[in-house]
């Protein structure tokens, strides 16, 4: 329920942040097309800018060219000399282009067309009156006469017609110039208020999504250093059970240990009476038998020596539950390790065991009986040998320090042990191998306990074996 209803909340968490980001996202995309289409409109308005802009040149430059037209015929009149016919013969040309680039640039425009056809017809009219000048008066002997003064004063009406509808046309073009401009001014406002609160907009739905973020990730923040306190706790308490069960195993060990050995010396107290007294009687019976009775000397042969076999067996027994004095040493656990190493190295040469020492060198010296320990690491170190296919075996031994223990991990890479055999391991007469007799590893545990020490075993079937011995670095009480 709990976890139903915390997803339940990330979904909606994430739904707001995402819903805010978008609307600012799509708001600020919106801002930028507005500006986009402001930018193409202020295009097309210069253009149109430009264009007004050509066509107030051109009419200028066609009244330009009249006025050079009339001061050169007027030069001429005044002086009679021809040079000031120059700029009226070369305003033909001029006039002529102004008036074709007008032409083009209001073809689609047809008020400025009409003055446009306006313009061509009093142009004409104007130049004719000048020629009529220009040629008449070298006819009349250089004299003005009333018709060429005529002519003056009716081109002159002509010529401020022209200049009329010259101001006309850029007056028109004035005017829309202005209208242009205030209605690109009016959409620029629009556009800039709509900019503006789409900016603001997208800033209040970034900070709704900023705010709700850190609120909701503040919340997750809080909620997930409550899971990591639940979880260490948690881990704190398996460690703790961990231990308290590993306690539990090697005092029920200790216990069943215990009581095997005194087991073993109850039997041992109870069978070797009864193995001396069959002793003694067959020694009787075979001194009073006849000596050429092979049959009966090979039976007796026979309780012999299956009785002092049951005799050493029990001694076995004995010598491996048996807490015995100990005689603790000051000594390095490196070197025990590497005397052990030494008393196996035939073995290990033998069967090709590639050995990895990791060992801590300024690990604290521990008080044991070395000989003893010795005996225990040599059990261990056989019984991996034994374990690992020969030219493939891996014996890795590490040495290290926790808290007040000193710690010896032997680790191997062989078939492992399965895992309801883990439990009867130091068991007496418990054993795996063909010709072994169980009481390696119940001698190695008796030893370990003896020295007030614990052993452990991790295995999996397959997957190799570690063991884990600890002693106190002080000499145990």
């Amino acid at each position: 329920m709990i976890k139903n209803l915390t997803a339940l909340k990330e979904k909606a968490f994430d739904f707001r942040v995402k819903a805010g980001y978008t609307a600012a996202f799509i708001l600020l995309l919106i801002s930028y097309i507005l500006t986009l289409y402001s930018n193409s409109q202020l295009m097309k308005q210069t253009e149109w800018v430009n264009h007004t802009n050509i066509i107030m040149k051109n009419l200028e430059g066609l009244v330009s060219g009249m006025k050079d037209a009339e001061t050169g015929v007027r030069g001429y009149i005044n002086t009679k000399d021809t040079i000031f016919l120059t700029p009226y013969k070369n305003s033909f040309p001029v006039v002529d282009s102004f008036y074709q680039a007008l032409e083009r640039d209001t073809k689609n425009i047809d008020y400025q067309k009409k003055y446009l056809d306006v313009l061509k017809t009093l142009i004409a009219e104007r130049y004719s009156k000048l020629i009529f000048a220009v040629e008449k008066f070298p006819q009349n002997n250089y004299i003005i006469t009333d018709t060429i003064l005529k002519s003056f004063y009716e081109g002159k009406a002509k010529m401020d017609m022209i200049r009329s509808t010259v101001n006309a046309m850029q007056n028109h073009e004035e005017n829309l110039l202005i209208f242009r401009t205030k209605e690109l001014e009016t959409k620029y406002k629009a556009l800039n208020t709509v900019v503006i609160t789409s900016i603001v907009l997208a800033l209040v739905f970034a900070l709704f999504g900023y705010y709700t973020y850190k609120r909701e990730n503040t919340a997750r923040l809080i909620a997930d250093k409550k899971v990591g306190d639940y979880q260490k706790e948690l881990n704190e308490r398996i460690v703790e059970l961990d231990t308290a069960n590993k306690e539990l195993i090697l005092m029920k060990r200790s216990e069943k240990f215990a009581a095997t050995g005194r087991i073993a010396r109850t039997i041992a107290h109870e069978v070797r009476n009864p193995l001396t007294n069959i002793g003694l009687a067959v020694a009787q019976i075979k001194s009073d038998m006849p000596a050429e009775d092979d049959n009966s000397n090979m039976l007796f042969d026979m309780v012999e020596r299956n009785s002092k076999r049951i005799n050493q067996l029990i001694s076995e027994l004995l010598s491996a539950t048996r807490f015995a004095e100990l005689s603790y040493v000051s000594i390095s656990i490196n070197n025990l390790l590497d005397e052990a190493l030494d008393m196996a190295k035939d073995r290990i040469e033998l069967n090709k065991i590639k050995v990895e020492k990791k060992y801590s060198r300024d690990i604290c010296n521990i008080s044991v009986d070395p000989e003893k320990v010795k005996i225990a690491f040599l059990n261990l170190i056989v019984n991996a040998i034994e374990a690992m296919e020969p030219n493939k075996g891996i014996l890795q031994i590490q040495t290290k320090g926790e808290k007040d223990k000193c710690v010896v991990e032997l680790t191997d890479n062989g078939h492992g042990i399965p895992e309801g055999e883990l439990n009867n391991l130091f068991e007496p007469y418990f054993t795996t191998k063909p010709n072994g007799n169980g009481l390696g590893l119940t001698n190695t545990h008796n030893i370990i306990l003896n020295h007030k020490g614990s052993i452990y075993v991790n295995s999996k079937s397959g997957h190799g074996t570690t063991f884990v011995i600890k002693f106190d670095f002080t000499v145990p009480a």
